[in-house]
């Protein structure tokens, strides 16, 4: 949905304002029914920003998906890339936080280029269905789940297997990423998942941040903000590592069935459980009350 069409409809909902000239706060002119706290974005105004261009992306072709999907697995495997490059340059203890510097660098491409990341959903289309909760935007959300999730899926492979089997790889770096991938990967189905949990925590809550500012630069600093401490905490992004993991399996470091059973599912069920729990219910749950705040005073005002 491009920018001034989205602005145009939440501004017709009498919520979100347009950005002024600078791109990152709002004007104090005009609609005397905006919500403004200075100039920064009230939550429901944020709220009303990813609520609306969730709808747009719910209405989107399957074929639209499936295609920035696996745009977006694709992608998001040049974290996998950065992690192992820049632990390849310092000595073992630092190696960590290394990682987690370039981490974020897949994550910056899929989301400027806003294709689809399957743990962004845990938020974006989650919020149309707690706002309207009707079994077809049920449908549709499960549809664009499954979609995504796919499209995903299989980007990670081809970008796993270009990795693995082919020579546009270094020998030496392929250590490097094997390292990588075994670190990041291990745990087991019970750790995985609470891990996951909290890397769905913070992608969706990168999509909630995102949607606060129309500035390049700051939504540059809080994709990065948000994605490094999954790197550095060590917590467990289910389709960056699923490109880890099916790495290891292409290099047989590891088998086929071992990473989709320890690995995959259980950071996909974790990154559902942190990304609507602790970001979509709880941010609903605040604009929900509020809203119902403002109903029942206007109510006792014209009484």
């Amino acid at each position: 949905m491009a920018q001034a069409e989205l602005e145009n409809e939440i501004s017709a909902d009498g919520n979100a304002p347009s950005p002024d000239t600078d791109g990152d706060q709002t004007s104090s002119q005009g609609d005397p029914n905006r919500h403004t706290t200075g100039t920064r974005f009230t939550a429901e105004e944020i709220y009303d920003n990813v609520r609306v261009a969730a709808d747009e992306e719910l209405k989107r072709p399957s074929a639209a998906l499936f295609w920035s999907a696996l745009a977006a697995g694709l992608t998001i495997g040049f974290s996998f890339f950065a992690g192992a490059y820049l632990s390849s340059l310092v000595a073992e203890p630092y190696r960590e936080s290394a990682a987690a510097v370039g981490y974020p660098l897949g994550f910056i491409f899929v989301v400027m280029a806003r294709n689809q990341l399957f743990t962004e959903n845990t938020l974006e289309p989650i919020i149309p269905l707690l706002h309207c909760p009707k079994w077809p935007t049920l449908q549709k959300l499960l549809s664009l789940w499954i979609i995504v999730l796919i499209g995903n899926m299989i980007g990670a492979i081809i970008f796993a297997a270009i990795a693995a089997d082919t020579p546009i790889v270094e020998p030496h770096f392929k250590t490097a990423l094997l390292r990588l991938a075994e670190h990041s990967t291990s745990g087991g189905f019970g750790i995985v998942i609470y891990r996951a949990i909290y890397a769905g925590w913070l992608i969706a809550l990168m999509a909630w941040l995102v949607a606060s500012t129309h500035a390049t630069f700051a939504q540059l600093a809080l994709i990065w903000l948000t994605t490094a401490p999954i790197a550095a905490f060590g917590f467990r992004h289910s389709i960056a590592g699923a490109v880890e993991a099916f790495y290891r399996a292409f290099v047989g470091s590891a088998g086929w069935g071992d990473m989709l059973a320890n690995f995959v599912l259980p950071a996909i069920i974790g990154n559902i459980i942190g990304g609507v729990t602790f970001v979509a219910l709880l941010n609903h749950g605040q604009v929900a009350a509020d809203r119902a705040a403002k109903a029942s005073k206007e109510s006792g005002n014209e009484d």
